[in-house]
């Protein structure tokens, strides 16, 4: 007869009191970094089909940015933010900038990236996408230092704004848009690398902040 030797969860200390991390929590993490490399991948793909002028395969663009864009909404549904306000405003973002490139993509034959590279005024609408997943690169940058996101923050509305205005030379646009899809790319792959526990976070936060909620309603 043989006795099964469990061992007890890690007990981290939290800012309001002590806190285990649960199967559930490092499943969560495991699809947020999942849908982050997805995306990551799609729109490095989909950036090297338009910088290298692969004019066979574009008519795929729309598909990966389809992909690219369910990615990044399952990441944003499951990442870890303690301010439940910005987490759904980011959310939101997302929603109407997949309604955006939804009602675009319909509206025409042609690629939805040449859509919007040829009608920049398409970006006030799925650039709300875009606006979600540089706040996944200023959350990920305010947390952890990381020097990727750090160019990626300020790069995503630099290069969006500067097309909707046409202030941008063209070889210009190529760099930032090569610059974001190789640093998307190093982004995502350090996160698969990184310890689960730190996405977490502090879980006795996000129990303080509903408690919180709980007794104003």
């Amino acid at each position: 007869m043989t006795t099964e030797i469990t061992t007890p969860p890690e007990v981290y200390k939290g800012q309001f009191g002590e806190f285990t991390i649960n199967d559930s929590d490092r499943t969560g993490v495991v699809i947020y970094r999942s849908g982050l490399m997805v995306a990551a991948l799609c729109f490095a793909i989909g950036s090297g089909l338009v910088l290298f002028n692969f004019q066979s395969t574009l008519p795929f663009l729309t598909a990966l940015y389809a992909v690219f864009s369910i990615a990044l909404g399952i990441s944003l549904v499951t990442i870890h933010i303690y301010m439940v306000e910005l987490h759904r405003l980011l959310q939101i973002f997302w929603v109407v900038g997949s309604g955006a490139a939804i009602a675009i993509a319909a509206s025409t034959s042609e690629p939805l990236a040449m859509t919007i590279y040829n009608q920049p005024l398409t970006i006030l609408g799925v650039g709300f996408t875009f606006a979600a997943l540089t706040g996944i690169y200023f959350k990920e940058a305010f947390c952890f230092n990381r020097l990727e996101t750090k160019l990626l923050t300020p790069i995503v509305p630099l290069l969006l704004l500067g097309h909707l205005t046409g202030i941008l030379p063209l070889d210009v646009e190529k760099v930032l848009l090569g610059t974001w899809a190789v640093s998307f790319l190093v982004f995502a792959l350090r996160k698969v690398i990184q310890a689960i526990p730190p996405d977490i976070g502090d879980k006795s936060v996000f129990d303080y902040l509903e408690a919180q909620r709980s007794a104003k309603a």
